[in-house]
């Protein structure tokens, strides 16, 4: 790929798991009230025929990873794990309650931090504690992250005995140097056991989560990463570009300077090898950053379009409702976001109050829909279109305008009402949301609120 259009196209934008993105939400008409409005609304229209997703984060790690951007507390204390899932359950019962049934669980996920920080034994307590409250539909999809230092048999076996199907575990790279630099001391070997404890106990999903632009990171490194992940062929691949945004995240990322990480040119040619060593071993590329098996579900909603993408990244399907239970969490109700208050004091006395812990969040306007379409469209199926009046909006001959450089440049197709991405434009489809991004767009934003585009 031509430097030239590294350098033209490397600047600062959002990853799109949502639309607006959060540094945009309007807050001053955002209220509690207004969101369980939107949320009954959503619920009462959703529940019995698709189901909720339930994002819980769990927030505890043992030890800092300085690439981590992630809410997150650091300790050793393992008798935190208790009172944490009690506050998960009164979090989610008091939904129940507000809804007036039982939830059905189409998706259940465990972010973090480290949820395997948690005992086996303590989360089979939280789940069974989350199913006295709600219950699975039949085609329910659980996921969790899993820390392969620390991911036992235990953990696997009682998740996968509550329906769980699919684990990611976080690699980011297999060369000492990097591993030292990023805090992240992780052993080929133990990824190949937890890899192979999850396939023996009957996971039909393994992923794996690697970084390009790490510090110190080279093209060898990326080399070496990408043939021992091959070796052991996980379903789906999430290949990242690492966000170095210090004056946001700070601690660990403040850790290392600016001129120990990849320019963006040695970025990019990362990436692109990476790619095509992982379209050579038989992975398909689907969306931003994320490669899959043929025989994986993710490259099965990809062929059928039902691919979608929200806060927990890309999934298989979709539900018109996402709680985020947890500190920081965010809920989507598809007609606003609701995001938890980040500190674990504050959200225990929240809760111990009977209130729910929210602190921001914004009602989607009519714009906000039809752009938060478009932007899908685009970053799930790399093409979107207005052929009908409810796809249109007032400012899109300007958005169309924005893109014709892009066109030039040979990263998307332009039609008389719709836009298809380019093989090589692919590569830079944040760039090509920016256009579409009004309220970015408006407010003419501090380059320093996001992350690099390559």
């Amino acid at each position: 790929m031509k430097d030239s259009l590294v350098t033209k196209y490397n600047v600062p934008g959002p990853r799109y798991t949502s639309y607006p993105t959060v540094p945009y939400w309007d807050n001053a008409t955002f209220s509690l009230i207004k969101w369980k409005e939107t949320l009954r609304k959503s619920f009462r229209e959703s529940n019995k025929t698709e189901g909720i997703s339930l994002y819980i984060h769990l927030p505890f790690c043992e030890s800092l990873c300085t690439f981590c951007g992630c809410n997150k507390r650091i300790t050793k204390n393992h008798t935190v794990e208790m009172p944490y899932i009690e506050a998960l359950l009164k979090e989610l019962g008091m939904y129940k309650d507000f809804f007036g049934e039982r939830p059905r669980i189409q998706q259940l996920h465990f972010g973090g931090g480290t949820p395997t920080f948690f005992s086996s034994e303590n989360l089979s307590s939280l789940l069974k504690g989350i199913f006295r409250i709600a219950d699975k539909t039949e085609d329910h999809e659980f996921s969790f992250e899993g820390h392969p230092n620390n991911t036992t048999k235990e953990h696997l076996e009682k998740l996968r005995s509550f329906g769980f199907k699919r684990v990611s575990y976080g690699v980011q790279d297999y060369n000492e140097t990097v591993q030292k630099a990023i805090h992240r001391i992780q052993p080929f070997e133990n990824v190949k056991n937890a890899t192979t404890n999850a396939r023996d106990a009957g996971y039909t999903s393994v992923g794996h989560d690697i970084i390009f632009g790490l510090p110190f990171q080279s093209l060898q490194h990326i080399k070496y990463t990408i043939e021992k992940t091959i070796e052991l062929l996980p379903d789906r691949i999430a290949f990242y570009s690492y966000a170095h945004v210090p004056w946001i995240k700070g601690n660990g990322q403040r850790g290392y300077r600016d001129e120990d990480l990849p320019k963006a040119g040695e970025k990019r040619e990362q990436y692109e090898m990476g790619k095509q060593m992982l379209l050579e071993a038989g992975y398909v590329e689907i969306g931003m950053d994320h490669f899959a098996l043929k025989t994986d579900d993710l490259y099965r909603a990809q062929q059928e379009k039902e691919l979608h993408r929200n806060f927990m990244g890309y999934t298989s399907s979709k539900t018109q409702v996402m709680l985020g239970l947890g500190v920081s969490s965010i809920s989507d109700s598809w007609y606003s976001f609701a995001q938890n208050v980040k500190g674990i004091s504050e959200y225990y006395h929240l809760l111990e109050n009977d209130i729910l812990p929210i602190y921001r969040g914004h009602i989607l306007t009519d714009e906000d829909l039809i752009i938060r379409k478009h932007i899908l469209n685009l970053m799930c199926n790399f093409k979107t279109s207005w052929n009908n009046k409810s796809e249109y909006f007032e400012e899109l001959p300007e958005v169309i305008d924005k893109l014709k450089e892009l066109k030039n440049d040979g990263l998307i197709e332009l039609g008389d009402k719709t836009i298809l991405v380019t093989e090589k434009g692919k590569t830079f489809v944040r760039n090509i949301c920016l256009p579409f991004d009004l309220r970015l767009q408006r407010k003419n934003p501090e380059t320093k609120l996001f992350s690099m585009t390559v």
